[in-house]
């Protein structure tokens, strides 16, 4: 075997990791921005804390449905440098959409549309870093997560000044304007548009394999019999439970309840994702060395004792510690079950499996908010922090059961060609 062709495309393709990782970061960008502005859209709607939830919930149940043909898509036709590119488009242009609605159901469409580009992008990105490093999935999905965390992390502070000068719905429209440049920087750089010719080296915008419905269908029942894959899936989905409903409501209390004003909002939340950013590639470096399994559990545990902390400091001082507290170990866990998932997937159906992973988490952060918004409606929206804390504990119960071989210890095979 020639262990210098090997090496030549991972060295060259550690460029497209920080692509590919700053294009995850404008895809949660768009989030981070919307959470940020769901106050303000809930108070000029005069919207309740449950309607606030539902609008998250058709945002990401619009996800769950889309997911499964995106991973079929990516597995099939290939070309993941423009479904990529098509991602970032499709999730920013709904948000200036937003700037024209007036109504409730309106701003449903427009949400639904964000959740269906939005959950394209994860079969293309995830399935291309994971087997370009097979061998440091849990590191290099770090570097992807730290993308997103870091979005997450600029956008609130850049739409809470922009919010200081600009109304709500001209900062949607400001905002069409970064997703749309690394759109086209993702087409040029990746090779699907580089002044008329491909590189043909490179497997990310390989065409996908030939198309056979039948051995297909039979490949996709596999996954959903595969023990370790729908483990890991909805243990994601009950820790996405907590990400979803923490990043919903947390802006929401602390504009009804602290009385902050948008640009101090934006720094808490900002707080969250930095402390995220620094432990995404903690934990997926030791997850590539003592196993996934350790990392998971401890990681879940501490983000439920954090929550409970969180809820019981209340309007002190201590309550952004806890917010820091909670990012850190809410977002380590993040790429270590992304790598977990890949491992128990066959190659072959990389896409789909990414997608079954991302459609499952995604039913969990439909349900979230919805019952958030209807626990603080019925009680107060402390008792909807203490709902979210025991959404990750039962995450990490069902960790408990994952077959040890699925522990992260064996290396899949890369993908070639």
């Amino acid at each position: 075997m020639n262990t210098a062709a090997i090496a030549a495309p991972n060295r060259r393709s550690f460029r497209d990791v920080w692509l590919i990782s700053a294009g995850h970061g404008l895809t949660h960008w768009y989030t981070a921005t919307f959470y940020l502005l769901l106050p303000l859209i809930g108070k000029e709607l005069g919207l309740s804390y449950t309607e606030i939830g539902l609008i998250m919930t058709v945002q990401h149940l619009a996800g769950a449905i889309s997911n499964l043909p995106g991973g079929m898509l990516v597995d099939t036709v290939g070309k993941k440098g423009y479904l990529m590119a098509t991602s970032l488009f499709w999730v920013g242009f709904p948000y200036a959409l937003m700037s024209l609605t007036h109504n409730f159901w309106m701003l449903l469409v427009c949400v639904a549309l964000v959740g269906i580009g939005n959950n394209l992008w994860h079969p293309a990105a995830i399935p291309t870093l994971a087997y370009s490093y097979p061998a440091r999935k849990g590191l290099v999905l770090s570097f992807h997560g730290m993308g997103g965390n870091l979005g997450e992390a600029l956008a609130p502070v850049v739409v809470g000044a922009l919010l200081v000068w600009f109304s709500w719905r001209t900062v949607v429209v400001i905002n069409v304007v970064p997703g749309f440049v690394m759109a086209i920087m993702i087409l040029v750089m990746l090779g699907a548009l580089t002044m008329g010719r491909k590189r043909e080296d490179s497997a990310i915008n390989a065409a996908g394999g030939s198309w056979n419905g039948k051995k297909y269908l039979r490949d996709f029942a596999s996954l959903l019999r595969n023990k370790g894959l729908m483990l890991v899936s909805c243990s994601s989905a009950f820790r996405t439970m907590t990400q979803v409903g923490l990043l919903t409501f947390l802006p929401v209390y602390l504009a009804y309840e602290l009385g902050y004003s948008p640009l101090v909002a934006g720094i808490c939340l900002t707080v969250l994702q930095v402390a995220g950013f620094i432990a995404a590639p903690i934990a997926g470096h030791l997850s590539d060395k003592v196993g996934r399994k350790r990392v998971v559990i401890s990681s879940m545990l501490l983000t439920g004792v954090m929550i409970v902390g969180m809820a019981l400091a209340g309007k002190s001082a201590v309550f952004v510690l806890f917010i820091a507290l909670v990012g850190f170990f809410l977002y380590a866990m993040r790429p270590v079950l992304q790598a977990w998932a890949v491992e128990t997937t066959p190659t072959h159906l990389a896409g789909t499996g990414v997608g079954l992973q991302f459609g499952i988490q995604a039913i969990g952060a439909s349900i979230a908010p919805a019952i958030f918004g209807m626990i603080a409606d019925a009680y107060d929206i402390y008792t909807g922090f203490f709902f979210l804390a025991g959404t990750i504990i039962f995450a990490n119960v069902l960790i408990f059961f994952m077959p040890n071989t699925a522990d992260g210890q064996k290396v899949a095979p890369a993908i070639t060609g």
